[in-house]
């Protein structure tokens, strides 16, 4: 039985090597330009500028600015595998009767059954719109008051925050776009991503770097030494 599935899912793998390599090749900057089509660029965008103009009219720029950005850019991979790792991968689950499921679980596993449906690349509009003002505002506000930030020190990290997010949405979707890998450096983290969705879904969770968490946090093995998952189509088997 597992060779019979690993077996199926090698051929799974090889297919869809090939599937991309008979596609005609794409410019980046047809890419880019394709990747405004869809909700998400322009309503991170609409924050970017919104918070960016609150930053430039409130003024007083300082060192402070500074700090919050670069803790947020350095701890970024590890927030990046926890989300990936807990919130999309989450299981459903009953605890006290009530079943515990979310949208964004919901439709990353269809983005495991169908990795080219372009759509379900982005974050859904709808949890993106609860990320922007709970993850996006209420909490960089709520914690900088707490800790007596500035309020352009606020806004600096929120700025951060949407170019962070921004920079993320783009990867994933260049990663499953037809555009081919050009650079030593993106087709590291194009790579690590595909071995993800078409050898096994319990490692490289890193997307937007070419697993710098995965390596600390012992999800970037081998590939030749990891058996190819026959369920990272459909996360948890039989969970639809």
């Amino acid at each position: 039985m597992t060779d019979h599935v690993e077996r199926l899912a090698q051929e799974r793998l090889s297919a869809a090597e090939r599937d991309l390599a008979r596609r005609p090749a794409v410019t980046l900057g047809a890419t880019w330009r394709a990747f405004w089509r869809y909700p998400s660029p322009w309503m991170i965008s609409a924050v970017l500028v919104g918070v960016l103009a609150g930053r430039l009219v409130v003024g007083q720029w300082a060192l402070g600015d500074l700090w919050a950005p670069l803790v947020l850019v350095a701890l970024y991979p590890f927030i990046e595998w926890t989300v990936h790792v807990f919130i999309l991968h989450w299981r459903p689950r009953r605890i006290a009767g009530l079943y515990l499921d979310t949208r964004l679980a919901r439709d990353h596993r269809r983005h495991h059954a169908e990795p080219r449906d372009v759509p379900l690349v982005f974050v859904p509009w709808r949890s993106l719109i609860w990320g922007i003002l709970i993850v996006g505002c209420a909490l960089p506000i709520g914690v900088g008051l707490l800790v007596g930030a500035s309020p352009g020190e606020i806004l600096s990290f929120m700025l951060a925050e949407a170019v962070t997010f921004g920079i993320y949405e783009w990867t994933h979707y260049l990663i499953h776009s037809d555009y081919r890998p050009k650079s030593r450096a993106y087709k590291a983290i194009w790579r690590n991503h595909r071995l993800h969705h078409y050898k096994n879904e319990h490692y490289w969770f890193s997307i937007t770097t070419s697993g710098t968490s995965d390596r600390v946090l012992g999800t970037h093995p081998d590939p030749a030494k990891v058996p190819t998952s026959g369920t990272a189509k459909n996360l948890h088997g039989e969970v639809a």
